[in-house]
């Protein structure tokens, strides 16, 4: 990390710097930063932390511990692997079953790695990260695996081989110490490395510039470099599609957050997919998909921004530039995600910000009919295939529906053989009677009708004098949707403050998202990132002006990107909140290139090292808006500002130095909490997440209730 005080007088084409007198806290782990944030934590803590917040952590625990949620599953050759955390296991356990146990009430699970028992064993907290199984050659059961373990909860894992036959790690198999890494096979004895190979192997965004290929046996130091990216973009990847008879060796450039390019190997030499990098590029079987961000043309076909087009690989890599358009976008419906069957692609979509799910028929020439799910009003669909290179499971995919109100259930169902079969659902987390969901549009400064879901009682008293927390993102193009949360319903719908009022819960879907596509987003992108937060506030007072809250009853919550959001609501429209929640935010847009993975995001915000940039992006750095507040009088909702000590991704330090900087100045309300753990989620367990959900509502709620 960058520690360094930026000099007074800048060079040429830097934005000049303003001064930082909080710049010692960006050494994350200096004895002076730790002090300071433990003294943070215990006034915060002091405050905060009775029998009654203590309860709700306790509530909050139970739905996150609860021995009756779905335990989802993901099919490799016969077996259904899943991670589970629970009380008694809060590190979680890494296993598997059988399809026929599987949907039993209580399937009998085959323990693959314990990592309670592993952090135990080896004095180390490991946090499992997820795995890469070796496709068999001969079509039989998976043996092989690439298990990422990280050692406190941040982005950086150390990766190691494991048997799954024999149920631990592989004696002398491959490993990579903790890191940055992304690690792929290509066949059992030989990986794709993007990693921390010394100088000059990393980009400025702190990810691999460079993979090698290493063999068993080899020093990854020692293997040859098999693709390179230069230290200005984002990073490097090399992946292996290992699909029998369709095997592809694919490296990505990963220029910025939206833009690539995509290269195949063919007869040892890289072949680029020559279409414009603002073109997202998917490679399935014997086909190419192509998702334009920008509107463009190919092959004299126009594709509109969010559409998906599809093309013959090997035909278009020899210059063929014909495509086929499956789906195209209008002003209400959006594509949000993809999954091939054997013999159908699945797209999921939004319309108005809720679910539906298509069918595309390669066979009848990619034609679209919907699916037919049984599906209800303002829910939240996820839909993905089974596995499709099992003959008996070529077409299955599995369903996951939920609303605000509607506990999940996970379904199986078959392409074309009608409504799918509830397999396992979860229970209600809390009483859901005579709560209701509408969806409002506000209207924006520049005209722009802004979408938000209010969930509420039905009998909703329109006073002023109701609990709302509002919770946004409005960034990188992601979507906010209509899902169910036990805790949302435990620590504010169905919580009663002295009005014996519970609370209302709004969600947010404002642009910079991707609920309406890639225009919804790019509408809010650099220079115009203004307008992802007068949505927000417009929002804000659309539920004043419906009488459903005012400014002192009103809550506003968001993280990372949502807590930049929040932020800048803190500093720009601190008179329409009444309690701020911002958690493991970015705040200080000067330095933000300089901190953790932030470079990467350029593309969303701009570059503050370039004055031009820099003249926009102060508009919406809290951080330095925050002196502008000061000096005109503001005054400021009370705020909790939280973050984690291992956070690699943001880093903690741009939470800290907003929260000095707002003591400093004699700002009433202003609290922080760091978690000592949790990376950029925050919590690393479910003890964790209790106690960082429990902490923020109850701050909340104490606060505007």
């Amino acid at each position: 990390m960058d520690n360094t005080v930026d000099a007074t007088t800048p060079s040429q084409g830097t934005a000049a710097a303003p001064h930082d007198p909080w710049l010692w806290l960006e050494d994350i782990h200096s004895p002076q930063a730790l002090d300071w944030v433990t003294a943070r934590n215990t006034a915060t803590e002091d405050m905060l932390h009775d029998d009654a917040y203590r309860g709700l952590e306790a509530s909050v625990l139970s739905v996150l511990d609860a021995d009756d949620r779905i335990p989802m599953a993901t099919k490799r050759g016969g077996f259904y692997y899943n991670f589970w955390r629970d009380a008694a296991h809060p590190k979680g356990l890494w296993r598997r079953t059988s399809w026929e146990s599987y949907r039993t009430e209580d399937p009998r699970w085959q323990i693959l790695l314990d990592v309670d028992a592993l952090a135990s064993a080896e004095g180390i907290d490991w946090v499992f990260a997820g795995s890469r199984m070796l496709h068999p050659a001969d079509g039989g059961e998976y043996q092989r695996a690439l298990v990422r373990l990280s050692p406190d909860g941040g982005d950086a894992v150390e990766v190691r081989e494991f048997d799954l036959s024999a149920s631990a790690f592989l004696p002398g198999g491959f490993t990579l110490p903790a890191g940055k890494t992304q690690v792929g096979w290509d066949g059992p004895d030989a990986w794709y490395v993007a990693t921390d190979f010394g100088q000059g192997s990393l980009t400025r965004s702190g990810y691999a510039r460079t993979v090698r290929r290493v063999e068993r046996g080899m020093d990854p130091a020692d293997a040859p470099e098999a693709f390179c990216v230069d230290a200005s973009h984002v990073m490097a990847s090399v992946s292996v599609d290992q699909t029998p008879g369709f095997e592809h060796v694919i490296a990505t450039d990963v220029i910025d957050f939206f833009t690539t390019r995509t290269s195949i190997l063919r007869a040892g030499a890289w072949v680029p997919v020559d279409v414009p990098t603002h073109v997202r590029v998917g490679v399935h079987r014997q086909w190419l998909l192509f998702s334009p961000q920008q509107d463009c043309e190919l092959g004299g076909t126009h594709l509109p921004a969010g559409s998906l087009a599809v093309a013959d690989l090997d035909a278009f890599l020899a210059g063929d530039r014909t495509v086929t358009t499956v789906f195209t976008p209008d002003a209400a419906t959006s594509l949000q995600s993809t999954s091939f069957t054997a013999d159908y692609l699945l797209l999921t979509v939004l319309h108005h910000v809720s679910s539906r799910v298509l069918v595309a028929d390669p066979a009848a020439g990619w034609s679209l009919s919907p699916l037919e799910v049984g599906a209800g009003a303002h829910l939240d669909l996820s839909i993905g295939a089974v596995d499709d290179e099992d003959p008996e499971t070529a077409n299955d995919y599995w369903l996951v529906s939920s609303g605000f109100l509607t506990p999940a259930t996970l379904s199986r169902g078959t392409v074309g053989a009608g409504v799918p079969e509830p397999v396992k659902s979860s229970p209600a987390r809390f009483d859901a009677t005579g709560l209701e969901v509408h969806q409002f549009f506000a209207t924006s400064d520049d005209g722009t009708r802004v979408p938000y879901f209010q969930v509420g009682p039905a009998d909703l008293v329109h006073d002023g004098a109701n609990p709302v927390l509002m919770n946004g993102y409005g960034g990188f193009e992601t979507s906010l949707t209509p899902s169910y949360s036990g805790v949302v319903g435990r620590a504010w719908l169905r919580r009663d403050g002295d009005t014996g009022r519970g609370g209302v819960y709004v969600l947010a879907n404002i642009r910079g998202g991707g609920e309406y596509g890639p225009e919804w987003h790019r509408a809010a992108l650099r220079e115009n990132r203004h307008r992802a937060y007068e949505d927000f506030a417009a929002i804000a007072r659309d539920l004043v002006a419906r009488g459903v809250t005012t400014p002192a009853h009103l809550a506003a919550t968001g993280r990372s990107n949502g807590g930049l959001l929040v932020g800048n609501m803190l500093t720009r429209y601190p008179e329409l909140f009444g309690a701020i929640s911002c958690g493991v935010p970015l705040l200080d847009m000067r330095r933000y290139t300089r901190l953790s993975a932030g470079h990467s995001w350029i593309a969303e915000y701009g570059d503050p090292e370039v004055p031009e940039d820099w003249e926009f992006i102060r508009g919406f750095s809290p951080y330095h808006l925050l002196d502008e507040a000061l000096a005109s009088g503001a005054r400021f909702p009370r705020a909790l500002i939280w973050s984690a000590t291992s956070d690699d991704r943001v880093g903690p330090v741009q939470a800290r130095k907003m929260a000095a900087k707002m003591l400093d100045a004699g700002v009433p309300g202003i609290w922080y909490r760091e978690s000592l753990e949790g990376g950029h989620a925050g919590a690393s367990d479910n003890r964790q997440s209790a106690q960082m959900l429990a902490t923020s509502y109850e701050f909340l709620w104490r606060t505007v209730a």
